[in-house]
């Protein structure tokens, strides 16, 4: 067992193996199930390569070997960071057959982050590419290893210069002798992804990945002619594993990796891979559907677009259809676990306005008031979870999993939601999310989901400003279209929606972009600070 890994209780491991939800298979075994299956069939694209099913298995057994001759072993972690490349499939599932743990950062972190998850996690080794968008990842590695003990070894993608460089795992031969790790052993580690402190981390064992992975899988309705887009950074839980490229994997498909979701980059690929499906957060789904109208590639081959991350606004999922010419998929989820999809053949009041319902019959969902008193169907509170593959605790967070569990284990998600009769969840954003003006609470995704119906809006963030008077103030930032809306305009909009007095705007800002979380969010933190530095013009 992993020292600092929460397990689950005894009596809830025996309910999920006898329900079927786990199913005593590895990652690794899944692989080579799915080798054997169909050897020949293509399982990754990257560029001008294409890796068969075959292929990825048989490289992965080599890579594991090379792995183990380095003396990287059962239960030890290895730090993650790569872009969206076959390397990064053929690495994970090198490290699942022997046990080793990955730990996956995202391209997009520097040395503060990369430091702290080092440490966190005492990775033996940090595996970078070499140069990705401009930035060389060989310095970072420098100074992790300077700072950083625990790192034995850098694995570079590319030019290794003085450490090693990742193609030479290719050169050993399977080892006749593997022995496969248990199930319920911790498979991999996830970030959290807060916008406030250090990221923690997240086990997830095989047993409870697997399911992950496979309910999102059969929720998305992926199959063997599946041809599913990474557009987002692969070692994000939404690109990897719900269903992301391991769910695609797992149905027989073929994935398709995408360097950068620009559309440039990504409807290029979409028309010369034939690719079916791709999972996009909400700024990136706005930046496709503003791209498409003047694209000349042909995006007819895509069926499903799965929107996550954040909320979609409603007004934003109701272009998806006649824009993109795709079925839309709301997917509200967490690395710690649950997963709520809206169905392929639900109706349109159900995919725009809501998040979706659990994907597995025995999610526990409650939803709980300030004092942890459930709260009937249709009100606002905050949601709880436990289940199969939600975990019991962030690894090696013993304090901080005293706030962020329940005595009797249940998530806190921190995330605001409201649940309709038939079990879909309704998420009105954070429990910060609700600006507190005067005593009077502005739910801020309502007032935002009204804003975006402003045809001068392409799209807003609205933030609480502190205010002497008022306790905070309400200051709609908008990215705009062409003219930009004045205040008196938005509020006018909003009279004639019919929304209430308080919840009109105090102040409106313009501005080019937002700032974003590592993890593609709009980090309102850091926006409503810079607005708050700002005078009043």
């Amino acid at each position: 067992m992993l020292e600092g890994f929460v397990n689950w209780p005894a009596e809830f491991a025996a309910t999920y193996r006898e329900l079927g939800y786990w199913r005593g298979e590895t990652l690794g075994a899944m692989l080579r199930a799915r080798a054997e299956r169909t050897p020949e069939r293509c399982a990754v694209v990257d560029g001008d390569r294409a890796w068969t099913y075959r292929e990825l298995e048989q490289r992965s057994a080599r890579w594991a070997a090379g792995l183990r001759q380095l003396g990287i072993a059962h239960g030890q972690r290895v730090l993650v960071q790569l872009p969206n490349t076959a390397e990064f499939l053929s690495l994970c599932f090198g490290l699942f057959r022997i046990g080793a743990i990955p730990v996956l950062a995202l391209p997009a972190h520097r040395v503060t982050e990369i430091v702290h998850l080092t440490d966190l996690s005492e990775a033996v080794a940090y595996v970078v590419a070499d140069i990705h968008f401009g930035f060389d990842y060989r310095t970072l590695a420098r100074t992790v290893r300077e700072r950083c003990p625990s790192v034995r070894h850098v694995l570079v993608a590319g030019d290794a210069q003085e450490f090693t460089s990742l193609a030479d795992l290719d050169a050993h031969a399977p080892d006749a002798q593997e022995t496969e790790p248990d199930p319920g052993d911790v498979a991999l580690l996830l970030l959290s992804g807060g916008t406030t402190g250090a990221p923690k981390l997240i086990p997830r064992t095989h047993d409870d990945y697997l399911c992950n992975i496979r309910l999102s899988a059969e929720a998305a309705g992926f199959h063997a002619d599946t041809r599913y887009l990474v557009s987002l950074p692969i070692e994000h839980n939404f690109a990897l594993g719900c269903p992301g490229a391991l769910g695609c994997l797992y149905a027989g498909g073929t994935v398709v990796l995408c360097r950068d979701p620009s559309p440039d980059t990504a409807f290029a690929l979409i028309e010369r891979e034939r690719v079916t499906a791709t999972a996009l957060i909400p700024p990136l789904v706005l930046l496709w559907l503003e791209a498409v109208e003047w694209a000349t590639e042909n995006l007819g081959s895509l069926e499903l677009l799965q929107a996550g991350g954040a909320r979609l606004k409603a007004e934003t999922a109701a272009r998806v259809r006649g824009t993109l010419g795709c079925t839309l998929q709301q997917v509200y989820g967490m690395a710690e676990g649950l997963l709520n999809f809206t169905g392929r053949d639900e109706p349109d009041s159900i995919v725009f306005d809501t998040q979706g319902r659990p994907v597995a019959a025995h999610d526990e969902v409650r939803i709980v008031d300030a004092h942890d008193q459930a709260v009937a169907d249709g009100e606002l509170g905050e949601l709880q979870v436990r289940g199969p593959y939600t975990i019991r605790g962030y690894y090696r967070a013993e304090a901080h999993n005293r706030q962020a569990f329940t005595s009797d284990g249940f998530y806190r998600s921190g995330d605001m939601v409201r649940r309709l009769p038939g079990g879909h969840l309704v998420v009105e954003g954070r429990s910060k999310d609700v600006i507190n003006r005067g005593g009077d609470k502005v739910p801020v995704e309502e007032i935002e989901n009204y804003l975006l119906s402003h045809p001068k809006i392409r799209d807003v963030a609205l933030v609480g400003i502190p205010d002497d008077a008022m306790g905070e103030r309400t200051c709609a930032c908008v990215i705009a279209r062409d003219a930009a809306p004045t205040l008196a305009e938005l509020n006018t909009h909003l009279r004639s929606i019919g929304v209430a007095a308080f919840k009109l705007l105090d102040r409106s800002v313009v501005l080019e972009d937002f700032p974003k979380t590592a993890l593609g969010k709009v980090n309102k933190r850091e926006l409503a600070a810079r607005i708050a530095a700002q005078p009043r013009g």
